[in-house]
């Protein structure tokens, strides 16, 4: 089977108070309340024309800090291992992150967001707005996180087993 390369252009830079991996929320859902921001740079903030509208977008980013690709890993919610395909590790063949934050506010080219699990820094590689009637689904499934308890979810998702 022939591989293709693809190159992607960084259009923007993530900012948020997350510094330290090990200490950055896992997921958008555990980033209550944090704040951060997006610089999309200016030659591309025509693009940003009525995405004011919407409530939540999704951030497609560059893992750029990841170094390596593991098809097996062992994820914050538990103990066993998985193939990457089956988590939202940032080990992945294509280093390619994305997660859904809330929009609070767009001046020029900076949007304001929240609940963002990014690390400061992160090389941006797309904008997508969530479209309630598109991206929500009933019947869902969600394979072996669906034995993972809320509770448990909440402690390692937010870290807070770390600041012990």
């Amino acid at each position: 089977m022939k591989k293709n390369k693809y190159s992607f252009q960084q259009i923007g830079i993530i900012h948020s108070p997350h510094t330290d991996p090990s200490r950055t929320p896992i997921q958008p859902v555990f980033s209550k309340g944090i704040r951060g921001s997006v610089e999309l740079f200016p030659e591309y903030s025509d693009g940003l024309k009525d995405l004011d509208g919407f409530s939540h977008i999704y951030l497609f980013y560059y893992f750029d800090r990841s170094t390596e690709i593991k098809l097996r890993v062992k994820p914050y919610l538990e103990d066993t291992i998985h193939g990457i395909f089956a988590t939202r590790a940032p080990h992945r063949p294509n280093k390619i992150g994305m997660s859904l934050v809330r929009l609070l506010k767009i001046k020029q080219h900076i949007l304001e967001v929240e609940e963002i699990d990014i690390l400061d820094g992160t090389p941006l590689l797309d904008i997508k707005p969530y479209v309630e009637r598109f991206d929500m689904r009933s019947g869902v499934r969600s394979g072996w996180q669906e034995k993972i308890s809320d509770g448990l979810a909440n402690l390692r998702g937010k870290r807070d087993y770390l600041k012990e």
